[in-house]
């Protein structure tokens, strides 16, 4: 009698612990989508050859850099947040996640650093004396190159190796209903085609194949976001056991 009296007592930090878990895994998934108007923020310096130049404004520009920052901060919080869970199923993945989440964000962040430079162009050497108008109109179209190439490298790939980590541990424990998972395991092989597609020149970023290829995977980080921050963690044998020990380990050679 006092042994189930005091169990809800043992179990109920741990339970408190994974919801605050869970939910700051899903805000920080649903900070990410933040940089969704980007695609239209960054269109004057796109599109514009003149931007460089000091045509239209910074704003846009600046606020969509700022938005990315955050995107990058959010993605690398879902990763730490999340590890300890899960470590729990698989540290390998749990690792693989930590690891594609760092790398995503920091191709992004080179991408931002690509676009601030064309602003400072703009605002320190345009109309200066000496300027050379065509070499600045060269710059401004190299840098957002190297913008468009770590997007296809960053926001785009990385999501595939994090979709393979972190949706294969939620669909076998169960911490989410699984067909939230299964939408990431059926995106991340369709967006790498894409991406390769890409790559090799079949058709540009931002055409509707492309985001056709992207919608599922978007679906899966949205619908986890929602889920973890409205739900939570369901109950599953994950949560109360201890981390499972790698290969190789002390624990598995006495077993």
């Amino acid at each position: 009698m006092s042994a189930s009296l005091h169990r809800p007592a043992a179990t109920r930090p741990t339970t408190d612990l994974m919801r605050r878990t869970s939910l700051a895994a899903g805000i920080l998934y649903l900070i990410t989508f933040v940089s969704i108007p980007t695609l239209g923020l960054y269109r004057p310096v796109r599109d514009d050859a003149g931007f460089v130049l000091g045509a239209g404004s910074t704003g846009g520009l600046m606020a969509g850099a700022l938005s990315e920052v955050v995107v990058a901060l959010a993605g690398i919080g879902t990763a730490v947040v999340l590890f300890p869970v899960v470590r729990r199923q698989s540290e390998t993945a749990a690792i693989g996640f930590v690891a594609s989440r760092t790398l995503e964000a920091s191709l992004i962040l080179v991408g931002v650093i690509s676009l601030l430079t064309v602003v400072t162009l703009r605002q320190d050497v345009a109309g200066g004396p000496g300027a050379d108008p065509a070499a600045l109109v060269t710059a401004g179209h190299t840098l957002t190159a190297v913008y468009a190439w770590t997007f296809l490298l960053g926001q785009s790939l990385m999501p595939v190796f994090n979709a393979l980590c972190l949706a294969t541990v939620m669909y076998r424990s169960g911490l989410v209903p699984r067909v939230i998972p299964a939408v990431g395991l059926v995106g991340a092989p369709l967006l790498l085609a894409s991406d390769v597609a890409i790559f090799f020149g079949a058709y540009p970023q931002g055409s509707p194949a492309a985001a056709l290829a992207a919608l599922p995977i978007a679906v899966w980080e949205f619908s986890l976001g929602v889920w973890l921050t409205v739900k939570g963690f369901r109950p599953a044998p994950v949560l109360t056991g201890a981390p499972r020990p790698a290969q190789g380990s002390p624990e598995l050679s006495h077993a």
